[in-house]
Order: structure tokens, then C-alpha cells, then sequence
């Protein structure tokens, strides 16, 4: 398995994991791959990278910037990350978080948030503070991972490209 950024000639692969991934998930609108392109149209992700299998792109993770009460604070929100459901359960989502975190750790990244299972990611250290909130998400599902020593405190707000189906 090679993790490498994404490319152009990625961008259908891509969105066909994202479809794939998510189509019977029970949390999903199923617009994650409008997210994906609408943070790329936007020059917003900030890392996306792509599990790649002899040859084949069979998975995908996206690192966008979010705010904290408004400001930008070089924390970063991990999602979505997909994988092709014929190679779930074989490490490759987790390869991808962690090369993930490595890149943002490498642009200056003082956090990381994220909207998941606290099972799934708190083996990579994601978890709840009551120092954050988001709006509409139970405070269970918001996770984060500190990177620096200060948790700022407040609202989390993703890029507007988030809400691009609303």
C-alpha cells in the first residue's frame, strides 16, 4: 500500500470511494464527495491524501481548516475518510489518519478536530473536551487532538464548503 496526496487524475476515484463509503451509513446525507470537491474548488483542503493499492486508489482522507469562535487558529478538521468497503477492516483508514496527522503536524498544525466515533479515534489520541462545541453535534462525537499545549475553547466551525448541499 502507498499513502500519497492526491491528483487530478485521482478526482474519480475519489468521489467513488466517497460514494461507496458512505451510501448506507447512518449519519451520512451522502454528500461527502460534494464536501470533497466543493473544499478543492474553495483551494481549501489543506491535506488530502489517497491509499493506493497495486495501482488502484481505495481510500481517501481530507484535512480542512476550521475556526474556533471565528477565528483561524491552525487547527485543522479531519474528514471525511473513506474506504472502499471491499478493503475496510485491513488498516488502511488507519494508515491514512496517521500519515494525516503527521502532514498537518508538518504545516504547523497546533490541533485537530473531528465529528466521529470515539472508539474508532481515540486509538490515535482524538478526544471529547468540553472546551469545544459545534452546533447540532452531540458533544460525544466531537473530538479533538491537541497538537500544542493550549485547547483554544469554543464553537468549531467548518469551512463553508461543508454546507454546500444545505
Amino acid at each position: 500500500m502507498i499513502i500519497r496526496p492526491e491528483s487530478a487524475g485521482d478526482y474519480e476515484s475519489i468521489r467513488d470511494i466517497l460514494v461507496a463509503a458512505f451510501a448506507n451509513h447512518p449519519y451520512s446525507h451522502q454528500t461527502e464527495h460534494l464536501i470533497v470537491e466543493a473544499l478543492r474548488d474553495a483551494d481549501a483542503l489543506s491535506v488530502a491524501l489517497v491509499a493506493e493499492i497495486d495501482g488502484k486508489v481505495v481510500g481517501h482522507i481530507a484535512f480542512s481548516p476550521v475556526k474556533i469562535d471565528g477565528v483561524d487558529c491552525m487547527w485543522f478538521g479531519l474528514g471525511p475518510l473513506a474506504v472502499m468497503p471491499e478493503f475496510q477492516r485491513k488498516g488502511i483508514g488507519k494508515s491514512l489518519v496517521e500519515e494525516g496527522l503527521q502532514a498537518i503536524r508538518r504545516v504547523g498544525a497546533e490541533g485537530c478536530v473531528l465529528v466521529g466515533d470515539p472508539a474508532y479515534y481515540g486509538r490515535f489520541g482524538f478526544r471529547h473536551t468540553p472546551l469545544l462545541k459545534m452546533e447540532g453535534v452531540s458533544p460525544q462525537y466531537l473530538l479533538c487532538l491537541p497538537m500544542a499545549e493550549q485547547i483554544p475553547a469554543g464553537q468549531v466551525s467548518h469551512h463553508s464548503a461543508f454546507f454546500v448541499c444545505e
